[in-house]
């Protein structure tokens, strides 16, 4: 049980985005994706979650190969993701953004106000239920947006920088938060974040790439103590974090 990267490229022309990454996720499990810019994290997002066809290798679903499935499907098929931007549905309140994800999944419009007010209360945010999505402050959207992923109880959540402008203190209830989703809901939690202070606190596994090819994986020391890794994208004081 697992959603997985198996020997993944991707090539536009004749730049390759990805070569021959491997990577999963299986249920209850955080995985982190760390790397600098440009090293191809959200090209490995949009491949898991039938944004992006590979253009070698494949991409696989609990031992189904779902390389071709577009991302509608894959969402129906259990998985979903956030984005670096909320894209919440501006003219909508925030009950009515989730509640417009279940009816989308196959939900009758009852059944998805209910889910939606039981995720945002769960989240503990139920007071954003009637406020605009418009207005909401950056924070608040980030949050909104995970609780919107999370209709249809989906097997595998892919969060794309779900941490970026946030403060030290609001990382930190993300992590407890993350944490939740996958020890709760046993949903399987692939993390792709800049912070890597959260990313090694709340991920037992994490994969570095750079140019597009896994440079490292494994635990916190691992990637502390990866030369490769320091070079790359921590910078020569790793050590020290």
């Amino acid at each position: 049980m697992a959603l997985a990267l198996e020997q993944v490229g991707v090539a536009f022309g004749g730049f390759r985005a990805l070569t021959e990454v491997s990577l999963s996720v299986a249920p209850g499990q955080v995985v982190g994706l760390i790397g600098p810019n440009g090293a191809g994290k959200t090209t490995c997002v949009n491949v898991l979650t039938g944004f992006q066809r590979p253009t070698a290798g494949r991409v696989s679903l609990d031992g189904r190969d779902v390389s071709a499935l577009p991302a509608h499907r894959l969402r129906r098929a259990g998985v979903a993701r956030t984005f670096q931007a909320g894209r919440l549905f501006g003219g909508l309140d925030v009950l009515d953004n989730l509640a417009c994800t279940g009816v989308g999944l196959g939900q009758r419009r009852s059944e998805a106000e209910h889910q939606a007010s039981d995720l945002l209360g769960w989240m503990g945010i139920s007071s954003l239920e009637s406020r605009g999505a418009a207005g909401l402050p950056y924070t608040d959207e980030r949050r909104v947006a995970i609780a919107r992923a999370l209709m249809g109880r989906p097997q595998y959540l892919l969060l794309d920088e779900p941490a970026a402008g946030m403060s030290e203190h609001e990382a930190a209830d993300l992590a407890a938060l993350i944490r939740r989703i996958a020890g709760e809901l046993g949903t399987g939690c692939l993390l792709i974040e800049h912070n890597v202070g959260l990313v090694l606190s709340v991920c037992a596994d994490v994969v570095v790439l750079d140019g597009g090819k896994v440079i490292e994986r494994g635990g916190r020391q691992a990637i502390l103590a990866s030369r490769a890794v320091r070079e790359a994208y921590l910078g020569a004081n790793a050590e020290a974090a």
